[in-house]
């Protein structure tokens, strides 16, 4: 390989790897739909998701966290501004331990469960608004 085409050649290999790391984290079952872009930090005992505008949505996109915990804490700061958000939460055994309209804002706490891998279920049925929550480990 020529000495002037070295620095081509590693911009595009970091570039690639950026690109496949980008998704890391994620850990969606489902893409997210066309016409909402959610921010994900989707890190072990520590998940939050936020949406700045949404507009008359209907989906469903479910996710994949790891809980080392019993329990999570959920933070809820949400705008409803037409149709509804709902947010469900299921342990590693796949019982549901939080189920909670993302109109209710505040901070809850799911019930117990199994510690391993959870999902977290968000269902827009005509949603309208802004959309932001954060579930972390109970301590």
């Amino acid at each position: 390989m020529k000495a002037d085409r070295f620095p081509l050649v590693l911009t595009a290999g970091v570039l690639a790897a950026s690109l496949a790391l980008a998704g890391c984290g994620k850990n969606s079952t489902t893409a997210p739909a066309p016409g909402i872009q959610p921010q994900i930090a989707n890190l072990p005992d520590d998940f939050s998701y936020q949406i700045s505008s949404v507009t008359n949505f209907t989906g469903t996109n479910v996710y994949t966290w790891q809980n080392s915990g019993l329990a999570a804490n959920v933070n809820q700061s949400t705008t409803v501004t037409a149709g509804t958000l709902m947010l469900q939460i299921t342990d590693a055994n796949g019982t549901e331990v939080y189920s909670h309209s993302l109109s209710d804002n505040g901070t809850f706490v799911s019930t117990n469960g199994v510690a391993g891998t959870w999902h977290v279920r968000l269902t827009y049925t005509g949603a309208s608004g802004t959309v932001n929550f954060r579930a972390q480990k109970k301590t």
